[in-house]
């Protein structure tokens, strides 16, 4: 079993964990993201396999305190006002206590930016100077990290465990958070994990690091849970142990692995035989689930119908 990397972690917060690390390797958890109220996601799969899957994950774009109502696309728009009161979704099936919650924030940069500010391209926010004391970019960053936990705090008040994953992807340019490189990311993450925990006693959060570059690794004390997102060109049946192995090798063995965001779902047949330790994956929303065009729905009925794979 794995001891949590924040020391005051609630029991709830251990016990998920426990459960993590004790599914590794002999099932994996089924997950699956949406992005909108409806959960569309969700009414699909349960139309197709007659389960749910056991992690849901919640994203939080339209929480973000920096948005620029006057310079936005449409289709930026329409993404914002889909995604309100997905907190309030998140935590009324976190009160079920039925499956896992985790959360996504891709979060607008918090100064300047236009249209989708969390992508690098729309926003001139130099995350290097997030690290220099006294700068604006600094003071904007802590700005929106209080935010942000106060809207996280009804977790922690009804005592609701929550996989949380922030700068996600850092070991791509394209948002803001890694535009300037692993090494950077993995010092804002350190930066929130320690006003978090120690600020505002988020001691409900599972920490969870997403980035396959050893140059931004945090180190053990900072990580419960070591994740990749990974979007193949094509499909092909596979367990993701080329992933896994290349995750481990740049970070650690000794945390719970996890394919927090993919594109095409593992192939459960393959992954019961190989027991490659993943302890959940997440597919991504709309038509990553939704449709023909990425995961079938007979591809969809044998993953939830196998006795490897841990759904509702």
């Amino acid at each position: 079993m794995q001891t949590p990397v924040d020391t005051l972690a609630t029991p709830h917060a251990r016990e998920l964990l426990d459960y993590l690390s004790d599914t590794a390797g002999k099932a994996i958890i089924t997950g699956q993201h949406t992005q909108t109220v409806p959960m569309e996601e969700i009414a699909y799969i349960r139309q197709v396999t007659g389960r749910e899957p056991m992690l849901r994950g919640f994203e939080l774009l339209a929480y973000s305190p920096n948005i620029n109502y006057a310079d936005m696309s449409e289709a930026c728009l329409k993404e914002i006002e889909e995604d309100r009161n997905t907190l309030d979704l998140a935590l009324d099936w976190g009160r079920k206590r039925e499956g896992i919650v985790t959360l996504t924030y891709h979060w607008y940069s918090p100064l300047g930016g236009r249209d989708k500010a969390f992508y690098a391209e729309h926003t001139d926010f130099d995350a290097r100077r997030v690290l220099v004391e006294g700068t604006p970019e600094r003071e904007a960053f802590f700005h929106d990290m209080d935010a942000m936990a106060a809207l996280l705090s009804p977790f922690l008040e009804e005592d609701i465990p929550v996989l949380w994953r922030p700068f996600h992807e850092s070991d791509g340019t394209w948002f803001w958070w890694g535009a300037k490189g692993p090494a950077v990311a993995k010092e804002l993450y350190k930066l929130m994990f320690t006003h978090f925990t120690q600020v505002h006693g988020l001691h409900n959060l599972l920490w969870v690091w997403n980035c396959r570059l050893a140059e931004g690794w945090p180190g053990e004390e900072y990580v419960d849970v070591i994740s990749l997102d990974e979007y193949l060109p094509a499909y092909a049946p596979t367990d993701y142990r080329a992933q896994y192995e290349a995750l481990v090798a740049a970070t650690t063995r000794n945390k719970v692995a996890a394919l927090a965001e993919i594109g095409y779902l593992p192939d459960l047949a393959l992954l019961e035989k190989s027991r490659v330790p993943w302890a959940y994956f997440m597919t991504w929303s709309k038509e990553f689930c939704i449709g023909e065009s990425r995961n079938s729905a007979q591809a969809l009925r044998q993953v939830y119908a196998s006795d490897y794979a841990i759904k509702l």
